[in-house]
């Protein structure tokens, strides 16, 4: 069955928006487990005995990440091997479990420790997505509707913190820990509907030689790792923006109170760029939109490193928050472009490479972001020289994957390494 038909069957199943909503929330988990919990950080320092102005709660985030990087290296695996749905329900099933040892930790190692394991769960939901999108999209296509699932991804960064900072007023942080153990339930009895999208011939034996045979395919190709290392650079600035915002706006900025406003309004603004992202993809070309809006990016991070040099780290709000919309903006333009990219030339190693893909990428881009958390001085030149620096690395990947050549159209028949995947299956 090609990718038209997988797309066919799935409309017909579901309806199209039905599909797009379930994919969509499914990986709204992973950023619900961030974005609730932002606002109680001051409560949380509180209750687990830290100063008022500690950064060490931004490791709740880092250890999320890596949990959610790590993840995907087991879950890419199981997909290819025992179907896309048998793995999301596994992946919802440990992401509660994490949520809900959370819930009950009463020290900060404890914390972390059970923020790792909620991480790991969040990371099959994502797999699964990247995967069935993959086995139901091609090209232009597979890059519009990660815009959209993407899109309505975002609506939970826009929302989340003003949910959290109500719920730890009224009660507890403890229970925003709960509430997402209950949404990851609520989301496997929804996944029943989903249909099976894994073709059974290009399922995979689960052998440690078959996994270490198709991650191989999948890093000898040249576009494939130069864009997940470029993404992973970017996904450094944007680590270090989520552990460290709540800081940043309440000490830096001292507007702790409108904080879910200021947060949620950012977040608001990616959504939007993810949801024009599904419209300028068709017209200009995904290599092109991509390399135009990469270039810009670089150039946006340089701006806001030059300002905040010459206020001493502290520009004023309104000038800051324009530059951070602009530059999570273009951010929101390269995510689902850069995954289209990368996993182009996959094939039938869908799960494989979207665990690879995304392992790299986050686990790489959580040290990444964790460097610059551990240099806040109470001023956004950490923030800034980071973006300066993380976005050159990304441009200069970028270049290299496409052997200095930019804007050209992004080709998908015949697929590269659909042969060396057939392979690789055939020798399992």
């Amino acid at each position: 069955m090609t990718a038209a038909g997988s797309a066919t069957r799935l409309r017909k199943q579901l309806g199209r928006r039905e599909f797009t909503a379930l994919l969509a929330l499914s990986m709204a988990l992973s950023a619900l487990g961030i974005d609730l919990m932002l606002p109680a950080f001051p409560a949380m320092r509180r209750d687990l005995g830290l100063a008022a102005n500690s950064t060490a709660v931004a490791g709740l985030v880092t250890a999320y990440f890596l949990g959610l990087a790590l993840g995907q290296l087991g879950y890419g695996p199981l997909a290819d091997r025992y179907g896309r749905r048998a793995t999301l329900y596994l992946g919802y099933g440990v992401y509660a479990v994490g949520a809900l040892a959370a819930t009950l930790s009463p020290t900060l190692p404890l914390l972390l420790a059970s923020r790792f394991v909620w991480g790991l769960g969040a990371a099959g939901p994502r797999v699964v997505t990247l995967a069935v999108i993959r086995d139901t999209f091609e090209g232009e296509q597979m890059s519009r509707a990660m815009s959209f699932i993407m899109a309505v991804f975002i609506v939970v960064p826009v929302f989340a913190p003003t949910l959290g900072a109500a719920v730890a007023a009224a009660v507890s942080w403890r229970w925003l820990f709960a509430g997402c153990a209950f949404a990851a339930v609520v989301m496997g009895v929804w996944a029943v509907r989903l249909p099976e999208t894994l073709r059974p011939e290009h399922r995979r034996p689960l052998r440690f030689g078959s996994v270490l045979r198709g991650a191989r395919v999948v890093v000898s190709d040249r576009r494939t790792v130069g864009y997940t290392l470029a993404m992973a650079s970017l996904y450094g600035v944007f680590a270090s923006y989520l552990g460290g915002a709540e800081i940043i706006f309440g000490d830096t900025f001292g507007q702790a109170a409108n904080f879910p406003l200021l947060f949620g309004g950012l977040a608001a603004v990616m959504g939007a760029a993810m949801l024009a992202n599904a419209r300028m993809v068709g017209r200009v070309g995904t290599r092109q939109l991509t390399h135009g809006v990469l270039i810009g990016y670089a150039a946006a991070a340089l701006a806001l490193f030059i300002v905040s040099l010459a206020t001493g780290g502290r520009p004023p709000l309104a000038v800051f928050i324009a530059m951070m919309a602009m530059l999570l903006s273009l951010q929101a333009l390269l995510i689902p472009n850069f995954n289209t990219i990368a996993m182009a030339p996959m094939g039938r190693l869908a799960g494989t490479a979207s665990s690879v893909v995304g392992a790299v990428q986050l686990s790489a881009g959580a040290v990444l972001g964790a460097v610059l958390d551990r240099a806040f001085d109470g001023t956004v030149l950490p923030l800034s020289v980071g973006a300066m620096i993380y976005a050159g690395v990304a441009l200069g990947l970028v270049l290299w994957a496409e052997g200095g050549r930019l804007f050209r159209p992004l080709q998908t028949t015949p697929v590269p390494n659909e042969e060396a995947g057939a392979a690789v299956a055939a020798q399992a």
